[in-house]
């Protein structure tokens, strides 16, 4: 018996909608990045982007466990000497929370020219409205 392999042009493609509104960040993160690589269907196969495309609104509903909120800091570099930035989550997830939702879901995905690929099926907004009505994206519970 020979070992499947999933072809990229023969990937059926959902788009699923999570509502992130009272969910914790690194579980949510974790259940969208595995739906993201493709490890819900049976065709996974590791070097192939088999995964689905994924809207989370709400995203400035999301929770934070612990302390995270004032003692989380998240660094950035500018690339030019003395350019360090750092942000306290707690200002982050005022000012940007979608890029904080997106930052940590795609630091789950592999890092590599795969992981990019599958990053931009993700789509992460502030509210309940997204532009994606045309695609009819299900609703999934996490």
């Amino acid at each position: 018996m020979k070992t499947f392999m999933a072809k990229p042009q023969e990937v059926e493609r959902k788009w699923y909608v999570i509502n992130a509104e009272g969910k914790t960040l690194g579980r949510l993160a974790a259940k969208v990045a595995h739906i993201l690589r493709g490890k819900h269907k049976p065709v996974y196969t590791p070097h192939v982007d088999t995964g689905d495309h994924v809207i989370v609104i709400n995203a400035e509903k999301v929770v934070l466990t612990g302390k995270k909120l004032k003692d989380k800091i998240y660094y950035r570099h500018t690339g030019y000497p003395g350019g360090l930035k750092a942000i306290r989550c707690e200002e982050f997830l005022a000012k940007q929370p979608e890029k904080l939702v997106e930052r940590a879901i795609v630091g789950m995905l592999p890092h590599n020219r795969l992981g990019a690929k599958m990053a931009k099926k993700l789509k992460v907004y502030r509210g309940e409205k997204h532009p994606h009505q045309a695609q009819k994206p299900e609703t999934l519970e996490i």
